[in-house]
């Protein structure tokens, strides 16, 4: 249950709409299923109404939208953001992806998303209805009867260890900011650092089979916003949509990784997006955790405009014979 209200989020929606403030709304609408929540743009009173959602499947970060969305339109479009969706909203600001004066962002305080997936490893997949509005989860299946689930046991792995309460940016701010926490998201990294080469081999081998190369953690990813993709050029010799070989279903996600090192946010869209459950978002902490052990602590998108330490040389820079030498990491 979020301490923040549909209703609050509806009525400035409404308000921001009807006095012409905005064009149009970027939020959220239900799908199939209550908890398959989508992103929908609202233009007018009633469809807002009708179809406006919040709950704790809102886990989608509206920040890529903007670039498509803000050429759009010739006004203003609002967005609600979460703490950790304004962080890519920087990012992206930084790489000048959109136009800034297109936008109204709302900063919304959110306690954690629920990752649907393990509701499902709890109660089965055949879930007919499901009900968040108190800290104990009440789940209805087709087969197995009523069934109920703490929250805390099935947030989203990014919500369990997230990084910050605080809002790096928004023109307007509902309910109280937070404050950037104290979190464990690199104890993952740490567990997979000590194993052996060979083990970490087969644990990504294992990991990185199961891709079906849909593209979907390309297409969220707010890191990913290149106009023609390597992977959708036809000259390029990986356009394929299906995995050719061992070694282009491996190259797919280190190359993206290595793409977005630097720039990545550790939202976590690519692993909640992906259908074959791949730690995908394990890749891209890593560099991170890099960066900050060998050029000191960076928090991509923590203000507009800084440069990421693999884009801003200085004589101190870190030489690649010294990697090995700073802690044995030999990822």
């Amino acid at each position: 249950m979020q301490t923040i209200t549909r209703e609050q989020l509806l009525d400035k929606a409404v308000s921001l709409l009807s006095d012409g403030t905005v064009q149009a709304v970027l939020g959220w609408q239900k799908g199939e299923f209550d908890y398959d929540i989508t992103p929908a743009v609202f233009e007018t009173e009633d469809a807002l109404k009708k179809n406006f959602v919040w709950n704790d499947f809102c886990g989608a970060n509206f920040s890529k939208y903007l670039i498509e969305r803000t050429k759009k339109i010739e006004g203003k479009i609002l967005v609600f953001l979460k703490p950790c969706d304004t962080y890519s909203f920087n990012q992206l600001l930084t790489e000048h992806r959109f136009d800034r004066d297109k936008v109204y962002a709302v900063g919304i305080p959110c306690d954690g998303m629920i990752d649907i997936a393990l509701v499902k490893a709890a109660c089965g997949d055949a879930i007919s209805s499901i009900d968040t509005s108190a800290d104990t989860i009440q789940v209805e299946t087709l087969y197995d009867g009523a069934k109920t689930v703490d929250k805390a046991s099935v947030l989203a792995e990014r919500c369990v260890v997230c990084k910050s309460k605080k809002h790096v940016a928004y023109d307007e701010l509902l309910g109280e900011d937070g404050e950037v926490l104290d979190n464990n998201r690199f104890d993952e990294v740490a567990r997979l650092e000590a194993m052996s080469a060979d083990e970490r081999f087969a644990f990504w081998q294992n990991e990185l089979s199961r891709c079906i190369r849909c593209n979907a953690c390309r297409d969220v990813c707010p890191a990913c916003t290149c106009e023609k993709c390597v992977f959708g050029n036809p000259e390029s010799g990986v356009e394929n949509k299906a995995v050719s070989d061992s070694f282009e279903e491996k190259m797919f996600h280190i190359i993206r990784a290595f793409h977005v090192a630097g720039r990545c946010t550790d939202c976590g869209e690519c692993s909640r997006v992906c259908p074959q459950n791949i730690p995908l978002h394990l890749l891209n902490r890593k560099f991170i955790k890099d960066i900050n052990a060998f050029y000191g602590d960076y928090q991509a998108g923590a203000e507009v405009g800084s440069r990421a330490p693999l884009v801003d040389y200085t004589t101190e820079d870190l030489e690649p014979g010294e990697v090995f030498d700073r802690g044995g990491q030999d990822a």
